[in-house]
């Protein structure tokens, strides 16, 4: 429902702002927001599209993992933490494999892989939903974790920096640590303080000193090497778990004596389903975006967002860093595009464009996560995971802000 009121709000906002400007007389905007129905749809179909070959590759791939039974040892190793965090989900089941493996793509920056991954964990918790319109607890738990953005190597953010020319490309590497690891973390208590959950037990507390013991180590070792042997230890890191993970499924299908094709086609089968599936979802989302961008609406905001700054005697440098952090909730591609354009304007090097590149990486985008999983499963009712993943989202964005000054001040 939620979404629903959100998705109405911003066609209404889109076409209100663009039809006061058409009343004093600046008729693009009216244009503007038509062309980008149309623009957004088409948009939509295509990520949609693109997603199929990705979907079919990783689903494949993941039913050698689960015929082979690397799916069920997962679940067992994470057992213990899981256990605590997802109530709801029965020990050893295969709900808890993927979004383990989802969790570990997602920190490793595989956006690709995180995907399917994230997908496959959504259709093994809806088969315990009760009710298959409504999220459950543990779809909720999964999704805000998701929407946080929990990412140890921020290789994109890194690659973009470099082609705009950046002296240090790297050197938002440890602010985004921080900013992501603070998102994450603020998510995690909103949604266990939201369901009860007692996150001092050991098997609880355990996992997350280790977690921030490895991000700490981390941290250490990419301060002490030059920006070039960063972004090498990066990609080598990236490159080697995404190949090790595939093989390792293999491998394991080989010594199960797996069909390991027959179980490859089966997987990728269900991938170009669940494509489908997401498509509408998808344009619907995007449309109402699109159409918000293309209004003027958050340019007006932005200056009124400056104007009240100004009027606290706080430093206004950040606004201008702002359009990453409104449109990264939103859309990814809107945020990443914001991001670019603060950099060509202002220049890479520039204390707002190294912000926005911090926004960028400290959270994931919350509407398009919420609605691409959701949808996927056919859940119109998602309960409080939208304001959980908003505030998760705003831990991340006020810490981008804060290491912004105390990196770069």
């Amino acid at each position: 429902m939620a979404l629903n009121y959100i998705w109405i709000s911003f066609l209404l906002i889109a076409v209100a702002v663009a039809a006061a400007q058409a009343v004093m007389g600046d008729l693009a905007p009216l244009g503007a927001v038509m062309d980008s129905m149309f623009s957004s749809a088409k948009s939509g179909f295509e990520i949609s599209i693109g997603l199929t070959g990705v979907l079919a590759l990783w689903l494949g791939f993941l039913k050698i993992a689960e015929r082979s039974g690397v799916i069920g040892a997962l679940s067992r190793m994470v057992a213990p933490f899981f256990a605590e965090i997802f109530p709801g989900v029965p020990k050893g089941h295969p709900a808890m494999g993927n979004i383990f493996m989802n969790f570990s793509a997602n920190m490793l920056g595989l956006d690709n892989a995180a995907t399917p991954l994230g997908l496959k964990a959504m259709e093994e918790l809806q088969s315990l939903n009760p009710k298959k319109d409504t999220a459950t607890d543990a779809m909720i738990m999964f999704l805000v974790l998701n929407t946080s953005g929990l990412t140890l190597i921020p290789i994109t953010v890194m690659t973009y920096r470099a082609q705009f020319g950046a002296a240090n490309p790297s050197d938002v590497f440890l602010p985004i640590l921080i900013a992501t690891y603070t998102s994450s973390l603020v998510g995690l208590i909103a949604v266990a303080v939201k369901q009860r959950i007692n996150l001092l037990k050991r098997a609880v507390i355990l996992p997350l000193t280790v977690m921030t013991a490895v991000i700490a180590a981390l941290l250490l070792w990419f301060a002490s090497i030059d920006p070039d042997t960063q972004r090498v230890a990066s990609n080598v890191i990236t490159y080697t778990t995404l190949l090790g993970i595939v093989s390792s499924f293999v491998i394991a299908g080989l010594i199960k004596k797996v069909n390991v094709y027959e179980a490859f086609v089966d997987g990728a089968k269900e991938g170009f389903k669940v494509a489908v599936g997401i498509i509408p979802y998808l344009i619907a989302i995007l449309v109402a975006i699109g159409m918000l961008r293309a209004s003027s609406a958050l340019e007006w905001l932005l200056g009124g967002i400056e104007w009240l700054v100004s009027l606290c005697g706080i430093d206004t440098r950040f606004v201008d860093a702002l359009p990453t952090a409104i449109l990264k909730p939103l859309s990814g591609n809107g945020a990443r595009g914001m991001m670019l354009d603060t950099m060509t304007a202002l220049g890479p090097d520039a204390f707002a464009s190294k912000v926005s590149c911090i926004m960028l990486g400290a959270t994931d985008t919350t509407f398009y996560i919420l609605s691409l999983y959701f949808g996927s499963v056919g859940i119109t009712k998602m309960r409080y995971a939208l304001p959980c993943g908003l505030i998760a989202d705003a831990a991340g964005l006020l810490m981008a802000i804060f290491v912004g000054y105390l990196f770069f001040g």
